[in-house]
Formats: structure tokens, C-alpha cells, sequence
């Protein structure tokens, strides 16, 4: 299992797309079996960074930036409702109508 550099087997593969969801064909679970063991091997080395006195990171956000903003979560300049109306697929009332994504797989 060279091509696999942290042993990662197709039924491992199987079972982690089956949790995820996915039915995936042979070709498309090879081709997730090398990138989870590509992700696997570099968590593998993250897991060897010296990380002493590294400051935890705040925030991802431009505002959280140092120096830039005060790092509070307010809310920016949101779209008019008409806009929202105009680029909506479906609307209900005064609300975007979106498929489920839980329970039955996406039926709206």
C-alpha cells in the first residue's frame, strides 16, 4: 500500500463516506482514499510544529486583524428586501424559501 502513505483502506474510505453521506463509485472512492490520506499526512505534520509561544489566533475575520477594529461581532450593511426578493430562487411571505438539507435530502 505504498501509493497510501498512512494505510487508509478502501473499507476505511467506504465507512468515512458512508458517514459523510456520500455515494461514491470505485474510481471516486480512490480518488478520496489518496486525498484523505493526503490530509491525514498533513495533519501528521502539523502535529510535529513546535509551537511554543505562538499566541492563539482571536478571529479569522478582516475586523479581527490586528490593529483594524475593535474585534466586535456587529453586523455590517445588509441587501434591501427587494434585492433579496429580486435574486431568490422562491420566497414565502417575507422569507427566502430554501430546500431542507437535513432529514429527507433536499425536498423543499
Amino acid at each position: 500500500m505504498s501509493d497510501v502513505p498512512h494505510g487508509l483502506t478502501k473499507d476505511q474510505t467506504r465507512k468515512i463516506a458512508r458517514l459523510a453521506r456520500l455515494a461514491l463509485s470505485d474510481a471516486e472512492l480512490d480518488k478520496a482514499r489518496l486525498e484523505l490520506s493526503a490530509v491525514i499526512g498533513y495533519v501528521e505534520r502539523l502535529r510535529g510544529l513546535d509551537l511554543e509561544g505562538v499566541e492563539p489566533l482571536a478571529g479569522v475575520t478582516g475586523a479581527m486583524r490586528r490593529g483594524e477594529g475593535d474585534g466586535s461581532d456587529e453586523p455590517g450593511r445588509m441587501l434591501p428586501v427587494e434585492a433579496m426578493e429580486k435574486m431568490a430562487p422562491a420566497m414565502r411571505d417575507r422569507f427566502l424559501a430554501i430546500p431542507k438539507v437535513l432529514d429527507d435530502g433536499g425536498s423543499a
